[in-house]
């Protein structure tokens, strides 16, 4: 009111179309990490403790317009199958002259051609002619094989989109109020958090959150031309390819392992059968099991995660399993049981653990849950930002990003107004 002076507000097109034709592209992130480097000089952030930390926000897509690949793969098999016989019966009835290597818009193109002075008909009492629905078959045929080719190249990578906006991925969401919890089209919004503030975001069509941490770091790298020293996650991002990658970018992972929690119970504790709780020996690299008998090395192997990081899988085997009276209780395995190894992970998750417990380790913890969870908070609840209001990757991430900037302009004016600027951590306080 006080910019506008007296003069008309502009209307919600004019706000829509700035955003569409101002916005687009590189402009918005551009402008949102000069926000950032104006936090950067004002103190309030120093690139050293990053919280990450992500949530699957709802596309502006219909919720029953998904097309699943599994299912494309399929139809499209028993396609090719009625498109082979199809074309094999024509060949003989029409006696084409064609090779091996001849296409079915060939096919297409013959039929038409013999069809020149043919009058189709359509409507009730009009006999089709062989030719005509022979045409029409083969139309309708390639029509859906151009279809399910058009639906493999727009999953690119994923196991879904939405036929409303294509770069929208059906994704499991939190139940609602009546524990409805059933797939809707969404995108995976991860945002790294320091000092309260948002630093970076990024849009991502994977539904784990594993795969959608190197992105992040990748994008906000290549914007701002710095990385943070510090990384802070839960559980979901832990992986062997996110810990190498920090790991060689210099930067210190705080991930809590998969298993922290349930390593925690007297259950876990208890089970002399996990591999975890056997005794290991590592001048003969062999596992020995409650029964006494020993996992000794059976060969290498690799394994290729969804991102195409492989790994290298140690697999020891035990040859006294058909023999141990105590084998149902160890595994289910119709011959001797097997473990499948990763020494890197396992080193790797132990580096991550010892952090994770240290005093700084709690500290940092204690501050993601209350840093990035707590910005989803006020985005979600605050805000109301539960659903997206534009369609596709590009003008959803201009959406975020906008989200982005109000928040961190709240935060500014909260925090100059309680007295807390330069404070980025919160204290772990002792019972």
């Amino acid at each position: 009111m006080y910019l506008l002076q007296g003069c008309k507000a502009p209307d919600h097109n004019r706000f829509w179309n700035f955003i569409k034709n101002r916005l687009q592209g590189e402009v918005a992130e551009h402008l949102f990490y000069q926000l950032v480097y104006y936090l950067e000089s004002k103190g309030e952030i120093d690139f050293t403790n990053l919280f990450v930390d992500g949530t699957k926000i709802e596309a502006n897509a219909n919720r029953y317009s998904f097309v699943w690949k599994k299912s494309t793969n399929k139809h499209e098999a028993r396609l090719d199958e009625k498109l082979s016989a199809t074309l094999n019966r024509l060949a003989f009835e029409y006696a084409f002259e064609i090779n091996d290597d001849t296409s079915a818009e060939e096919y297409l193109r013959i039929l038409k051609n013999k069809a020149s002075g043919l009058t189709f008909v359509y409507g009730r009492g009009r006999r089709k002619t062989a030719l005509q629905k022979d045409i029409e078959i083969l139309e309708g045929y390639m029509t859906r094989k151009t279809r399910y080719e058009s639906y493999n190249k727009t999953f690119k990578g994923r196991n879904s989109f939405s036929k409303t906006d294509n770069d929208a991925t059906f994704m499991r969401m939190k139940d609602d109020h009546m524990r409805n919890g059933q797939l809707k089209p969404g995108y995976n919004l991860q945002l790294g958090v320091e000092g309260e503030y948002i630093v970076g975001l990024d849009i991502n069509g994977e539904r784990s959150d594993q795969l959608c941490l190197l992105p992040l770091l990748e994008r906000m790298e290549a914007g701002l031309g710095k990385r943070h020293k510090n990384l802070v996650c839960d559980a979901g991002y832990e992986s062997e390819e996110n810990y190498k990658e920090l790991k060689r970018n210099n930067q210190t992972a705080y991930i809590k392992p998969q298993n922290y929690e349930k390593s925690k119970t007297r259950k876990y504790k208890t089970n002399a059968y996990l591999r975890e709780n056997m005794i290991y020996d590592s001048d003969n690299d062999t596992y020995t099991c409650p029964e006494g008998n020993f996992f000794s090395y059976s060969h290498t192997t690799k394994r290729k995660s969804a991102s195409g990081f492989e790994s290298e899988i140690t697999v020891y085997e035990c040859y006294g399993c058909n023999e141990c009276s105590q084998k149902k209780y160890c595994t289910r395995a119709k011959d001797n049981r097997k473990l499948y190894v990763s020494k890197d992970f396992i080193d790797l998750r132990n580096e991550a653990r010892d952090l994770i417990t240290s005093p700084e380790g709690q500290e940092l913890r204690l501050n993601r849950s209350i840093q990035a969870e707590g910005a989803f908070g006020v985005l979600k609840q605050d805000y109301g930002f539960r659903r997206f209001l534009r369609r596709g990757s590009s003008n959803v991430f201009t959406e975020a990003i906008l989200f982005a900037f109000a928040y961190n302009i709240n935060k500014l004016h909260n925090k100059k107004k309680r007295g807390l600027f330069g404070v980025s951590l919160h204290l772990l306080s002792s019972a």
